[in-house]
């Protein structure tokens, strides 16, 4: 008897202290809209679905077929292309009257603060809070890279109607 209450106990302390290190692993307010990481963008398909009346984040509007007129200040854009391995490619996004505000994203538009939208051949890629984005592993042909400046509220800045983006084909061999 004594031996099957030791096992009995043991289990139960097992079973528990696994149960919560899953349940603190998991958190209920994580989705995709709030995870820290790049992968985040990548799991979060704006096609799928409809942002509603609400949007996201406390910004309110998610759109990114809206634009946001800049004046006569508006950034000027240029891509190059650097090599980081046989098949990663580092994408360099040269930006004047823009600083990348990461802190300020999801928030109101704020003239000449933002972020960047890559893509490649058309699908959207992690957003670019910063000047350099690696984009790995990189199959085999030619890619069209397409960054797009964006405002803190994902609306994308555009001059005289134009949106402010540019295009880079990456030949990988």
């Amino acid at each position: 008897m004594p031996r099957s209450v030791i096992l009995l106990a043991t289990g139960l302390f097992l079973g528990v202290g696994l149960g919560f290190v899953l349940g603190a692993g998991t958190s209920p307010q994580e989705t995709p809209e709030t995870m820290p990481s790049a992968a985040a963008d990548i799991a979060h398909d704006h096609a799928a679905h409809d942002h509603g009346q609400g949007g996201h984040g406390q910004g309110g509007s998610h759109d990114h077929k809206t634009l946001t007129e800049v004046g006569d200040m508006a950034p000027v854009l240029t891509l190059s292309i650097h090599p980081d391995g046989p098949q990663s490619r580092n994408l360099h996004i040269g930006v004047t009257d823009f600083t990348f505000d990461p802190e300020g994203v999801n928030g109101p538009h704020m003239p000449g603060h933002g972020h960047a939208h890559v893509y490649v051949n058309g699908v959207k890629m992690p957003r670019a809070y910063s000047p350099w984005v690696q984009l790995l592993a990189l199959p085999k042909g030619t890619h069209e890279i397409r960054v797009t400046l964006n405002a803190n509220d994902h609306s994308q800045l555009a001059r005289n109607g134009q949106p402010i983006e540019a295009t880079i084909p990456v030949v990988i061999d």
